[in-house]
């Protein structure tokens, strides 16, 4: 489904997407949490293996399951970084228009190890769910 190097890229993404989102990089506990978001036919463990070893890639609506589980775009999960000169804004201009308060939470932030920041993150999409409803109800 795509070039040596293409699938092995890929595998070190979701490695690293699964890493940062606090989910142990392994077969098993890939298949089992991704077939409990995947309305499809599930996966077996080998096909969660040949993912993370690189030697194969999700079809796209795989992929967009996985993306939205953790919480990364699908283009980036699949191709790395995306970056259009229109649409991406220069991070350091992005921290800067930030105030001080809201740096100073951000590198504290950064400084906490990977089972906090899903913590943090967890505690965020709660906010930003429970803020959307009170605005529509």
């Amino acid at each position: 489904m795509g070039t040596s190097t293409e699938t092995e890229a890929f595998a070190q993404r979701l490695r690293r997407a699964l890493e940062s989102n606090g989910v142990r990089v392994s077969p098993t506990v890939v298949s089992n949490d991704f077939n409990l978001r995947y309305w499809g036919r599930s996966i077996t463990s080998h096909t969660a293996r040949n993912w993370l070893l690189g030697k194969a890639i999700p079809t796209q609506d795989k992929l967009r399951v996985l993306a939205d589980w953790l919480q990364v775009s699908p283009d980036e999960l699949r191709f790395g970084r995306v970056t259009s000169p229109q649409s991406s804004p220069d991070p350091d201009q992005s921290l800067s228009a930030l105030g001080m308060a809201d740096r100073e939470m951000l590198t504290r932030y950064l400084a906490l190890g990977l089972s906090e920041r899903k913590t943090v993150r967890d505690v965020v999409m709660a906010l930003s769910l429970a803020a959307s409803v009170k605005k529509s109800g």
